[in-house]
């Protein structure tokens, strides 16, 4: 008896048909698996939000020797390169002087910010008040009361460089990407700041000059060094210069009780005490002999323009120099001018008050200052389009003083005088030293780091990852056994083929 031993078509066709199933269902996890890890991570990465730490805030104080303004300045926590984009959000003047004027009765100060300190709260956002630094910053004023160094002359003169430079786009200007870059090519502006008790004029200057000398320093700002040339007058500025020239008319008079007044109005008369005149720093080495502080002195007004530029010229010693030509005046070390300059403060509300601004010629200037110095007082509140007795007496003098002070002490001539331009402000911001103090303080405010939010979180997308790195290793590990397994079946049934074959 024979036994036969035949293949069974049908259970082998069977088999395979069965076998194909998980291999297909694990080929679809595993792609899948694959499909998700992969859109997760783009996702993830892609499509973050950069979220901005928003804005920070600083207030600085600016008290003069004539008045104090409080300015409010913002600019992004993130920074550009460690200085800050400032700027200004609003700004509100003290009332009443200077806060020098309070020498005495030092606790009747704060009384005075009331006002301005609420108008600041409301411009600043309450969950930073808290965070949001105050600066004061008192220039010559407060520095011929007590000699306080708060802000020195220097600092005063850098720091209204940097603001006019930064107000005018010297530093930064945006690309067509919208980010912030140095400007190619762009030069750098002079500043002239006229204050009342000092004046400060700061220019950037090349590598021959001489650096030997405390008026050249150099600043750096938004990556990029800049060399100065920086200096200020201590009792040049306006109102101390106006109280040094009283004092020398009245050292020059054969009364002490009236003395006339080039420099004042035709028809004009006003009377001071010897202690307004002599009780500054600036004019106590003039004080007259048997000095009472209580005397009375009236000075009566000539409107004599020609005699008032020839009587000013002798605040200024001019002979000090000794013909030198990178003098000023007062024996000072300057080098010689160049470029543009922007000339704020004083200068501005005294070329405005001729019915000049911006960029004007010298002859321009001397004109006005001629048909001004000549009128009556009582021409006067129709010329101003702001009248104040304080201000209108003293234009005249002011406009022969800045005369002196920048041709025959900066040596600007007839052709470099149309490169100064006489302005109050640049879109709105006040061109001041406080502008420029604000950005050099953000150099020492720690700048925030930009928030990143992810579409899921560090945890989620970590355990996401790992289920699905787990699903297609294991779907792979069971398609390599499905695999191992059909090659052993294979060598199986080709085994029993060839014994059958053989029977």
């Amino acid at each position: 008896m024979f036994t036969v031993l035949t293949r069974q078509p049908c259970e082998h066709a069977g088999f395979k048909a069965l076998s194909r199933t998980p291999v297909v269902i694990a080929l679809v996890v595993l792609i899948l698996s694959v499909v998700v890890l992969v859109a997760i991570t783009l996702i993830q990465i892609h499509q973050k939000e950069v979220l901005l730490p928003g804005l920070k805030y600083g207030i600085v104080l600016d008290a003069g020797s004539s008045r104090t303004t409080v300015y409010v300045y913002q600019w992004p926590a993130e920074k550009e390169n460690n200085t800050g984009v400032v700027s200004q959000t609003s700004k509100c003047s003290v009332k009443g002087s200077g806060i020098s004027s309070y020498g005495k009765n030092p606790q009747d100060a704060p009384k005075a910010f009331e006002d301005c300190m609420q108008k600041v709260k409301e411009q600043i956002p309450a969950h930073l008040q808290g965070s949001t630094h105050i600066y004061l910053g008192a220039t010559a004023g407060m520095r011929l009361l007590r000699g306080a160094q708060i802000i020195s002359g220097q600092e005063e003169g850098i720091y209204g460089w940097i603001t006019a430079n930064y107000l005018m786009g010297n530093f930064l200007e945006k690309d067509l990407w919208h980010m912030w870059v140095h400007p190619n090519g762009v030069e750098t502006t002079g500043a002239l700041d006229l204050g009342g008790a000092s004046t400060q004029i700061s220019f950037a200057v090349g590598e021959k000059v001489e650096l030997n000398t405390s008026d050249i320093i150099k600043v750096s700002l938004y990556g990029y060094v800049y060399t100065l040339y920086t200096r200020s007058f201590q009792c040049y500025g306006r109102n101390e210069a106006e109280k040094r020239f009283l004092a020398m008319l009245l050292q020059n008079s054969t009364t002490s009780t009236s003395v006339t007044n080039p420099c004042y109005p035709r028809n004009y008369s006003t009377t001071f005490t010897a202690g307004h005149l002599f009780g500054s720093l600036c004019t106590e080495e003039l004080r007259p002999g048997g000095y009472d502080p209580d005397d009375t002195i009236t000075f009566e007004g000539t409107g004599d323009p020609l005699l008032c530029r020839v009587k000013v010229a002798s605040l200024f010693a001019f002979r000090a120099c000794h013909d030198r030509e990178i003098c000023c005046f007062d024996g000072v070390y300057q080098p010689g001018v160049k470029g543009s300059f922007v000339a704020f403060a004083g200068f501005f509300y005294t070329a405005n008050a001729l019915n000049l601004s911006g960029s004007f010629s010298l002859d321009a200037f001397n004109s006005s200052t001629w048909d001004f110095c000549s009128q009556d007082w009582s021409q006067l509140p129709l010329l101003l389009p702001r009248f104040d007795e304080v201000y209108a007496r003293s234009y005249c003098f002011s406009a022969h003083y800045i005369y002196h002070l920048l041709v025959s002490g900066y040596k600007f001539t007839e052709d470099t005088w149309p490169q100064i331009h006489f302005k109050k402000e640049v879109d709105n911001s006040s061109i001041a030293w406080s502008l420029g103090y604000m950005l050099t303080l953000t150099n020492q405010i720690p700048a925030e780091i930009p928030l990143i939010r992810l579409p899921m979180k560090p945890p989620t997308f970590m355990s996401v990852l790992a289920f699905f790195t787990g699903v297609a290793l294991l779907c792979l590990a069971f398609l390599v056994y499905l695999y191992a397994l059909s090659r052993n079946q294979r060598r199986s049934q080709h085994a029993l083929d060839h014994a059958v074959d053989s029977e």
